[in-house]
């Protein structure tokens, strides 16, 4: 068996928590949403493992956070929920 180990990467280009990080099949990993001390976010980034490299993408149109990622069929990503301001979102991107 290979022992598994962590190695450091790339940064990402904002600092953030309370995000999703999605696998794509494409093997990147997409980053939405969440905070930056406090402030909301929309802007999303693309994480390429081959490179370890980080590429900010198409902002969401309005600011989320503890929203919820998932990966359909067709590869797109769909963005639900979450919270905006102290307010519950329902909407999806």
């Amino acid at each position: 068996m290979v022992p598994l180990e962590w190695r450091n990467t790339g940064s990402m280009i904002y600092r953030r928590y309370y995000h999703t990080a999605s696998a794509l099949t494409n093997g990147k990993v997409l980053v939405t949403g969440g905070l930056d001390n406090g402030s909301y976010l929309n802007s999303a980034e693309l994480y390429d493992p081959l490179t370890g490299l980080w590429t900010a993408t198409a902002n969401m149109n309005i600011t989320r956070t503890e929203q919820t990622a998932s990966v359909l069929t067709n590869g797109k990503v769909l963005v639900t929920g979450g919270v905006n301001n102290s307010s519950y979102l329902k909407s999806a991107k």
